[in-house]
């Protein structure tokens, strides 16, 4: 399946612009697939997940062979937080626990080598009109 990629910037609270490629996984098949069965994430590229409207999102690692960040994406736009470096293969849930329009994944390790946590602003199409 291949997926609709676009230019993606992540801002990190010290101000500094991160660029990134990233496939855009919108509709519940591409979402459930994800990065399954991918041995390897280029570094300055990701997945972005898209789901319309803030809600409670839950992801998790079933077949997916190599360590992710995800930055969970409120709906202005805001990471409000990051889980670092997942564990592949695993089926524990990873949860917002607060209400998100998109999450990012990343190569493990990617948030914390650029300083991205929470509060980064991530400039995406849908946050332009707020």
């Amino acid at each position: 399946m291949v997926l609709p990629r676009m230019p993606l910037v992540v801002t990190g609270a010290d101000g500094r612009a991160h660029h990134f490629d990233v496939e855009v996984a919108s509709r519940p098949v591409e979402q459930a697939r994800g990065l399954m069965a991918r041995v390897a994430l280029p570094e300055g590229t990701g997945m972005l997940f898209d789901f319309g409207r803030p809600r409670p999102v839950t992801m998790w690692m079933k077949d997916t062979l190599i360590p992710l960040d995800m930055l969970f994406i409120d709906g202005a736009g805001r990471v409000v937080k990051v889980a670092a470096d997942t564990v592949p293969l695993s089926l524990d849930l990873i949860e917002s626990r607060e209400m998100v329009r998109m999450v990012l994944e990343l190569a493990g390790g990617t948030a914390a080598r650029l300083g991205i946590g929470p509060g980064a602003r991530v400039d995406h199409p849908a946050f332009r009109s707020r």
